[in-house]
């Protein structure tokens, strides 16, 4: 931003009805080109992901329970890179960095809430996983249609409630002085960090949240993927092995792709601070952006039945029923 530009979003700053938002601080030069990949990146993730919900609800072959957490998956995907991209594009392009306050208070909802939720519903798949590998003769009986939804109901409920709370104590905040946010969306640290007066409930609540939720899911799916493992190196045949190794290799990269760049910018924004502000920002960006543009390319591509069906699509062949 020029010295001019600098000084028009301080005079905007102070209307206590709005935030400025920064992009990527010290790579303010490179807004315009960045955005190109990143709209890119966007462009794929809703084509993916409203291509997987399309086939499964075409497909009555793909009505179960895997693909039906695969669906809600790609639904809240939809909604995280949905709430923040289109903002951050018409920064990098238009400049058009303010946000009015309720805005920004409802983008950090979506963001944090449907992150947990997101958690919530890979640890459902873990469980999912666990079940048709270690326990086969029971899947059908344990994984019904009504346990599938109360499962995601679960992971709704849990993820929206402890986010809930979080976005009213940033509602309740008073905030002085300068409202330019050093992000290129509303995240909950980043805002808080503007706020007058005490913020170590916002602080504590936070960093409770966010260690109960990815805490809690990431040891149940580790202990999951334990016994899968060892069920699978029981198996008598390598063909049978290979299956398994090939269905769960897919989940645990989604898995890896959600928790590693969304906990590095989570413990960076607390503790950080000899890291670059720009690689920080940088990596929350691609955070709520390569994951949900990777994850219908590895379920696509590793997953026969999807993958089988998107072909025939596009070749406008008719589908098998078998």
């Amino acid at each position: 931003l020029s010295a001019s530009n600098v000084v028009n979003l301080m005079i905007i700053a102070e209307n206590p009805s709005s935030f400025i938002l920064t992009g990527i601080p010290g790579l303010e030069v490179a807004h315009f080109w960045i955005a190109f990949p990143f709209c890119t990146m966007y462009f794929m993730a809703v084509l993916g992901n409203i291509t997987v919900l399309l086939v499964i609800r075409m497909d009555p072959n793909l009505h179960l329970p895997m693909f039906y957490f695969l669906s809600t998956l790609a639904a809240i995907d939809l909604v995280l890179t949905t709430s923040t991209i289109p903002k951050l594009l018409s920064i990098f392009w238009f400049q058009s960095h303010e946000i009015v306050f309720e805005g920004c208070v409802v983008q950090m909802f979506f963001i944090h809430g449907f992150s947990a939720v997101e958690s919530g519903v890979l640890l459902a798949m873990a469980f999912d996983r666990y079940l048709a590998i270690c326990k086969p003769l029971h899947y059908s009986a344990v994984l019904t249609s009504p346990t599938i939804a109360k499962l995601v109901l679960a992971a709704v409920v849990r993820g929206l409630g402890l986010m809930t709370p979080l976005t009213c104590m940033v509602s309740s905040l008073s905030y002085c002085g300068p409202r330019v946010i050093a992000h290129s969306y509303c995240e909950h640290m980043s805002v808080v960090k503007l706020a007058c007066g005490d913020t170590r409930p916002n602080n504590i609540y936070g960093i409770t949240a966010a260690t109960v939720v990815v805490g809690s899911d990431s040891i149940l799916i580790a202990v999951s993927y334990m016994l899968i493992l060892r069920a699978v190196m029981g198996l008598s045949s390598k063909e049978a092995r290979l299956k398994s190794f090939g269905t769960c290799g897919s989940h645990i990269c989604v898995i890896l792709l959600f928790y590693t760049p969304g906990l590095f910018s989570f413990y960076t924004q607390r503790w950080g601070q000899s890291i670059p502000v720009h690689l920080h920002i940088l990596t929350a960006d691609l955070y709520l952006l390569v994951p949900p543009m990777l994850n219908p390319l590895i379920y696509g591509m590793r997953t026969k039945p999807i993958r089988e069906r998107v072909l025939n699509l596009v070749s406008r062949k008719p589908l098998d029923p078998s």
